[in-house]
């Protein structure tokens, strides 16, 4: 069975730390610069139910914490301060949700689909915890909007897998250029080279790799 978030309540884990440390020097400096702890908690300011995360996940994609915290907000005070459920999104009118919440035709089609897919049952939300990292991404993905890289957070961010690498994220991409000498992009095998070593710990070495330039994902 997967770690689950009850397993990592203590964040991050001292053996978790001191692994990476050992595993690799490029982590060692990074951890020392930056200190024990990353970031304070991983799901601060994110909907604690499953649905909710995905729903903060769509609205999120391809914009900056900023942008993204300001309309998530403005979709949650259309529904009293929280996520709408399924039924809701599918209940509201597209153009006028659109323009309530500032969200992109897009997002708004995603959502529904996201809604639709929990609806009849080929997303069951319930199981995501009991599959291991794979089958999430694969249920994820078959619904519009929900891309590799937004299964990718939802894992790390949401369900707190500890060994996710997540190749398709630019900053992570951005920092292993940066302190591990390579003068382009690393492509996904070049990353899962590098971290390689990290294993089981990918995620907290990711989350280093964030911090070290100030871009946590939120």
């Amino acid at each position: 069975m997967p770690d689950t978030p009850d397993q990592l309540s203590e964040w991050p884990p001292e053996t978790a730390v001191a692994h990476l440390r050992d595993a690799d020097p490029v982590l060692r400096s990074l951890i020392d610069a930056i200190g024990p702890e990353p970031t304070s908690d991983r799901r601060a300011g994110r909907p604690p139910d499953h649905y909710g995360a995905l729903v903060r996940s769509i609205v999120g994609q391809q914009l900056s914490t900023k942008a993204a915290r300001a309309i998530y907000t403005r979709l949650a005070d259309r529904f009293g301060g929280r996520a709408p459920t399924p039924t809701e999104v599918l209940a509201d009118d597209p153009e006028e949700l659109r323009a309530a919440a500032g969200l992109s035709r897009a997002k708004v089609s995603f959502l529904r689909s996201l809604a639709e897919h929990v609806l009849d049952g080929e997303l069951e939300l319930e199981r995501l915890d009991e599959l291991d990292d794979a089958q999430v991404i694969a249920e994820l993905v078959a619904i519009k909007g929900l891309g590799v890289w937004t299964a990718h957070m939802f894992l790390m961010f949401h369900l707190q897998r500890p060994d996710v690498l997540p190749v398709g994220d630019l900053g992570i991409r951005r920092a292993i250029m940066q302190h591990y000498g390579f003068e382009q992009l690393p492509a996904p095998a070049e990353m899962e080279r590098v971290a390689e070593p990290w294993r089981p710990h990918r995620t907290l070495a990711c989350l280093y790799l964030w911090r070290s330039l100030d871009a946590v994902p939120t």
